[in-house]
């Protein structure tokens, strides 16, 4: 079974930048689309971005679009969220998720069946 380990949280000024990553064990991404969403303190989970492993197309939240950037990682079959220009809304919790997910879905939570464990990032001033 696809397990998905999600590192590279940290704490950083405003600014500043990260680079989240989202590996693969126990199966491959082939054939996934795969996601990141956040959840700050008091908040519900939020799309980020998402990438298809197989074609490459992404999609980005309106909050990060020109920010942040998604990539994928062949040797470390991994996916790669490249965070720049980092404020205060940013701090969250941040998961990556692994889904059939399809251009109208890509977005849903539900449409994910493969979830990290969550890696924190905090942007402070």
């Amino acid at each position: 079974q696809l397990q998905l380990v999600d590192t590279g949280g940290g704490a950083v000024q405003t600014g500043g930048s990260l680079r989240l990553s989202c590996a693969a064990s126990g199966g491959a991404f082939s054939g996934y689309s795969i996601a990141w969403f956040r959840q700050a303190p008091g908040k519900e989970r939020e799309f980020v971005a998402a990438i298809r492993w197989s074609g490459g197309n992404t999609w980005f939240s309106d909050s990060v679009k020109g920010r942040f950037s998604i990539s994928k990682d062949y040797t470390n079959s991994a996916v790669l969220l490249q965070m720049n220009r980092l404020n205060a809304e940013d701090t969250a919790v941040y998961y990556c998720a692994a889904g059939r997910a399809i251009a109208s879905t890509v977005a849903t939570q539900t449409a994910y069946y493969y979830w990290g464990q969550g890696t924190q990032v905090t942007v402070s001033s």
